[in-house]
């Protein structure tokens, strides 16, 4: 198996990784740290996909994976300054480099435990330094090791991030699924 990852571009590949199996569905659309918080509570059904279409219209909101035709996976990635942890309590800044955000990282059913997590963030990276990003950043759970809900494993675990060579920068003030959250970081190259 070859996994391709690359900037999401489709909006049907997205709709896929992140959009509903019915229409009226509510469900993130990955939207949840990318709009400010009173838009993206005023969201609900087909209008959430709608909002993703208007995003990728300025360029695409993270990077797909492909095993051939077949989109895989997905990760969000984007500047720090237009997420919601631009201004989150929860997550510290730590300087005033202009990083680009690692939050969300899925993987198909059926798909998982094949190492297309550590494809994807690494396509996130390098997609992410293609744009001039200074540094990239994570907010995966810091679970030692113990088995994490899959829904709520979608912000990565630390391992993750250690694997593909970033360093944990703070600790956070978040918590998600009963694990601390903490701030990795990969510094410029």
């Amino acid at each position: 198996m070859t996994i391709d990852v690359r900037p999401a571009t489709s909006f049907d590949d997205v709709a896929t990784m992140v959009g509903p199996k019915r229409a009226d569905a509510n469900v993130c659309w990955c939207l949840s740290y990318r709009l400010p918080g009173r838009e993206h509570r005023s969201l609900s059904g087909p209008a959430r996909g709608e909002r993703m279409r208007e995003l990728m219209v300025d360029g695409p909101p993270g990077v797909l994976a492909y095993d051939g035709d077949e989109v895989v996976g997905w990760a969000a990635v984007h500047r720090r300054a237009d997420t919601s942890f631009a201004k989150n309590r929860l997550i510290p800044r730590i300087d005033d480099l202009d990083v680009w955000s690692v939050w969300c990282i899925r993987v198909r059913p059926g798909h998982r435990g094949e190492g297309i997590a550590h494809a994807l963030l690494a396509g996130a990276v390098e997609f992410a330094r293609s744009e001039g990003a200074p540094a990239v950043e994570g907010y995966p759970v810091d679970n030692g090791g113990e088995r994490v809900d899959l829904t709520m494993a979608y912000v990565g675990t630390r391992s993750l991030f250690e694997r593909a060579g970033f360093a944990k920068a703070a600790d956070t003030g978040s918590v998600l699924n009963g694990f601390p959250r903490v701030l990795m970081r990969l510094d410029p190259r």
